[in-house]
């Protein structure tokens, strides 16, 4: 006797749910984590020293990056997180004040921000209060002119003393094709449309 057709499918069907391996569950550890925030020049933090009135402040991060903090005089805040300059400032509070339990807090967003250039409907600068990528910046600047040269857009960075150089061709993105070229922008990058 035959098998039938259903019985063959129905064979296929159990080999390949057996033989393919079990979903995993995500875990915290699968999870993608985020990287910590970075303090940057013009962020306004909320420093505050438990039971010491006198010793919490709000302070704004000046352009060379530093704060001016009580007993402290001048610190570096640019460039370090949150974590990093609570640890700093507890640790060098600690010479005045026992057992400090210090806290920072970033109470404003000022040094995340893109600009964009050029050609399109409204040139600027935005704030970035979550990750953008180059098209959504574009849609953020009201788009690029009729006269804009679409395929030679540029992305300028700024790291470690150099300036690094990204480029973007608008069609092909936009169709789907090269994707990777859609890159996440970073605070301060500068988006060139000729």
């Amino acid at each position: 006797m035959k098998p039938s057709y259903n019985t063959f499918l129905h064979i296929i069907l159990l080999t390949v749910m057996f033989t393919l391996p079990a979903p995993v569950a995500a875990t915290e550890e699968s999870a993608p984590t985020r990287a910590a925030y970075v303090i940057g020049d013009g962020d306004v933090l909320e420093i505050s020293v438990w039971k010491d009135q006198a010793l919490s402040k709000v302070v704004a991060v000046l352009p060379d990056g530093r704060i001016s903090f009580p007993l402290l005089g001048e610190i570096m805040a640019s460039g370090k997180t949150v974590a990093q300059l609570t640890e700093e400032l507890s640790t060098k509070i600690s010479a005045y004040v026992s057992d400090p339990s210090l806290s920072v807090g970033v109470q404003q967003v000022n040094s995340m921000a893109i600009y964009v250039i050029g050609k399109v409907n409204k040139s600027g600068r935005f704030p970035l209060t979550t990750d953008i990528n180059v098209l959504q910046a574009l849609s953020m600047a009201g788009g690029v002119t009729p006269f804009a040269k679409r395929n030679q857009i540029r992305i300028l960075r700024e790291e470690w003393g150099q300036t690094k150089t990204f480029y973007f061709h608008y069609d092909d993105v936009s169709e789907g094709d090269d994707l990777k070229k859609n890159i996440v922008l970073k605070r301060g990058d500068v988006v060139v449309v000729p």
